[in-house]
């Protein structure tokens, strides 16, 4: 069962005074983004955010679950709690505090073909 459009609005919606929030689908489930950092995954329409010792403190008693096969346990937010959303808010900020900014992606690089002498942009 694939997250709704409607899900990710609604969290977008509570999170917008966290600033810089983003959402990205990816494979029918979305990625929540803070400051280009990925903080929580919303996968089946359950909010899972990034497991840190910052969020762990924060939420005292974290719920873990596994947000899709295979993957490591993430903390689980229960819907009720998403109604709260200076709590939700202050849960996203902390967790992006505690994670490393970013990696700097490099431009792609053209890839060139050379045939006797003579040179084919690929792009």
């Amino acid at each position: 069962m694939a997250t709704s459009r409607a899900t990710i609005e609604y969290l977008l919606e509570q999170l917008a005074s966290a600033g810089q929030m983003s959402a990205r689908k990816m494979f029918g489930e979305y990625a929540l983004y803070h400051g280009g950092k990925v903080v929580a995954l919303v996968c089946d329409d359950q909010l899972f955010i990034k497991p840190t010792e910052a969020s762990r403190l924060y939420l005292q008693a974290p719920q873990e679950r596994y947000p899709y096969p295979g993957a490591k346990p993430w903390f689980v937010i229960s819907g009720e709690a998403w109604e709260d959303a200076d709590w939700l808010v202050a849960l996203v900020q902390t967790t992006a505090r505690a994670l490393p900014p970013p990696k700097i992606k490099r431009p792609k690089r053209s890839k060139a073909i050379a045939t006797k002498g003579e040179t084919y942009d690929t792009d």
